[in-house]
């Protein structure tokens, strides 16, 4: 296999052009997005290997994927557990959107602590 390298120069150095290999294409959501903030400040060196290996996007749609699930899971069994219903809904909202935001709240730290802070 014959590769042909070029360089640019930048003032007394010659540097290679090297261009990453195309990545596949997802969306990245809120949890991605904070699962990489996270390894970057905190575990450097994982995201460097997943950077240089060209796996940082799959694995952030992957941690993304599952925390979505779990999020989703999570409040929908603690609404059922906690009689948050539609009817509840119907018959007081205020009482509803204060108990879904407890849920949901709830329900955010432990999908930090599970998955996106770990």
């Amino acid at each position: 296999m014959n590769m042909k390298i070029t360089y640019t120069q930048q003032g007394d150095y010659l540097l290679p052009n090297l261009k990453l290999p195309e990545q596949p294409k997802f969306k990245i959501g809120i949890w991605g997005k904070r699962h990489l903030r996270y390894i970057k400040q905190h575990h450097p060196i994982r995201y460097t290997n997943l950077l240089t290996s060209c796996e940082i996007i799959a694995y952030l749609a992957n941690v993304d994927e599952e925390a979505t699930e779990m999020f989703d899971r999570l409040v929908k069994q603690l609404a059922e557990k906690e009689s948050v219903t539609e009817q509840l809904k119907a018959e007081n909202q205020i009482l509803w959107i204060q108990r879904m935001n407890s849920i949901r709240n709830r329900v955010i730290e432990i999908v930090n602590n599970e998955l996106i802070y770990v």
